[in-house]
């Protein structure tokens, strides 16, 4: 169980707010299916992304660009179903918003009916405002994303560090301000400087969550796989891992083929 409990209402977007006010930080993280979205509601996690990061930690692709409107429909009804307390947001993917603010609302829409997930992510900043404000219209809550976009990797070319040039930052700042004023929720910052994620969370009224953004964001979100050691080959400087599962699956399952080839499994106590 959670060492957190302390407050099991439900989490919607206005209380991620409050949460803000008070100074209370936003744990967030990944989650692709049913039963580890069950657990992590569980421990107490306030906001679970299903991420487009699925495309590479569940599909075994390079990048997030193949996956599918379909594809984020399913895993995101698979982990609604697991949810009760946690508030549920979901990556629109590459292709259904960028450039078609008619296409961003059916997407959102299709989104929001078929898994019932609590709201949707956008990344981009005044590039897709007019899709952001065309789903904002339906009602449907937008969490923005600035700051690396994978989406956008082929443009960018590379992982590394962004916004660490005066006029990146400043387009930054200005997109999350205008993030702020068309109504999204709360906004993603990923892989910039610290002191840039402390000037933007301190300059908008909205939760700024960080994923290599330094202490300074609002909350913290990291991807399921990487933080418990699932995924090994992953080792950016701003990721803990919490635990070892890759070593732990792999003793667990070396002891079921021993067990089998030897005859020992299963004894008389478990057959029928």
């Amino acid at each position: 169980m959670s060492t957190y409990t302390e407050d099991q209402r439900k989490v919607t977007t206005h209380r991620l707010i409050e949460m803000k006010q008070r100074g209370e930080k936003i744990a967030m993280l990944t989650a692709y299916d049913f039963s580890m979205a069950k657990l992590i509601d569980e421990a107490g996690m306030d906001v679970i992304l299903v991420g487009d990061s699925a495309s590479n930690v569940m599909a075994g692709n390079m990048t997030t660009l193949p996956m599918t409107l379909d594809q984020m429909i399913y895993h995101a009804k698979s982990v609604v179903k697991g949810v009760k307390r946690a508030l549920v947001v979901v990556d629109l993917p590459f292709g259904t918003y960028q450039g078609n603010s008619m296409e961003a609302l059916s997407s959102a829409v299709r989104m929001m009916k078929e898994s019932h997930a609590e709201a949707v992510k956008m990344e981009g900043g005044s590039e897709i405002r007019e899709s952001i404000e065309r789903v904002l219209s339906a009602g449907i809550p937008v969490m923005g994303h600035l700051g690396l976009t994978p989406q956008s990797i082929n443009k960018f070319g590379t992982y590394a560090v962004r916004a660490k040039e005066e006029a990146e930052a400043q387009k930054l700042i200005s997109d999350a301000k205008m993030l702020e004023e068309i109504g999204c929720f709360a906004v993603v910052l990923e892989k910039i400087p610290a002191k840039l994620a402390a000037e933007v969370a301190s300059q908008i009224s909205i939760p700024v969550i960080g994923i290599g953004a330094g202490g300074g964001a609002d909350g913290q979100v990291l991807v399921m796989h990487d933080m418990l050691g699932i995924n090994k080959g992953f080792s950016p400087r701003f990721l803990r891992r919490y635990a070892d599962l890759a070593s732990v699956i792999n003793e667990a399952v070396g002891s079921y083929i021993e067990d089998v080839k030897t005859g020992d499994f299963p004894n008389e106590k478990e057959q029928y």
